[in-house]
């Protein structure tokens, strides 16, 4: 099933212009929130992902553990290893908010791990970016995070979710998914229990689905115009049905989500008037 044709003229709408106009920044800042002790390679997998596709800087936010390994890994990628287990929780919130403001977008889950620590740095950067109106990616963990927590992203249209086949079904048990809607359905049906958010469902054919027609939608909460709740009460399924790598590998998730941040990254400098 080809992609529709609307859709890749939306697409070409956000690609920065390389007309010499822009200004360092204006083609997306891009933040990766991830990497302890044992995985620095998930959080430089995405946030290289990002600049490969075209965004301007990349950022990864993680434990001073695992900051020098990311380091060494590329010089392309600025590190802040602020996500300390024994820092103060004001001090990390003050500086997350202050960070988050200069982004557009915040990629969750690349080698977050499920340490107590930085599960709870991952709610307070979620709950940062939800009031700073960024587009959040979560991927990995961060799905385990938001599996345990609904209300994390519950109503928020900014939020994509990337699972893959085994974090999917745990998704789907948890928002209340009735085993009785079709297998292609279970996407769109746990973006509308979930207020609108993005899936995308991978597998042998990728569905990216978002229904925003159900009572869990709250344009407040995603930090939409009110006076568009027409235009966005969507119900839309993509079938990506392009024949992927056989293998699968560790890191094929992390790019895809620093490649989707990327994307919306664009998107929200098109959204502030950067171009277009």
């Amino acid at each position: 099933m080809p992609v529709p044709r609307s859709i890749i003229k939306q697409i070409k709408q956000i690609i920065p212009p390389l007309n010499g106009t822009l200004h360092k920044g204006q083609s997306g800042r891009v933040g990766v929130l991830g990497g302890a002790l044992d995985y620095t390679g998930a959080p430089f997998f995405a946030a290289i992902s990002a600049l490969r596709l075209g965004a301007d800087l990349s950022h990864v936010i993680c434990s001073p553990t695992a900051a020098q390994a990311i380091k060494s890994y590329s010089p392309d990628l600025i590190v802040h290893p602020i996500l300390r287990e024994d820092a103060s929780y004001e001090n990390v919130k003050s500086d997350l908010k202050s960070l988050l403001s200069r982004l557009h977008v915040l990629v969750m889950g690349p080698g977050l791990g499920r340490e107590d620590y930085m599960q709870s740095y991952a709610r307070l950067a979620l709950s940062i970016a939800r009031e700073q109106a960024m587009f959040v990616v979560l991927d990995a963990d961060a799905l385990y995070m938001v599996g345990k927590e609904l209300p994390l992203v519950k109503g928020y249209c900014r939020a994509v979710l990337t699972p893959n086949v085994v974090e999917f079904k745990r998704l789907s048990e948890s928002a209340g998914v009735s085993p009785d809607v079709p297998t292609k359905e279970r996407a769109g049906e746990v973006s509308k229990l979930l207020g609108g958010v993005v899936v995308l469902e991978k597998g042998p054919v990728d569905l990216i689905a978002r229904d925003t027609t159900g009572e869990a939608a709250s344009l407040e909460a995603s930090k939409l115009d009110e006076g568009d709740e027409e235009r966005q009460r969507v119900r839309e399924v993509v079938e990506v049905d392009v024949e992927g790598g056989l293998k699968r590998c560790g890191g094929q998730g992390d790019v895809l989500s620093g490649t989707v941040g990327a994307m919306l990254a664009w998107g929200k400098c098109y959204e502030d008037g950067a171009f277009g």
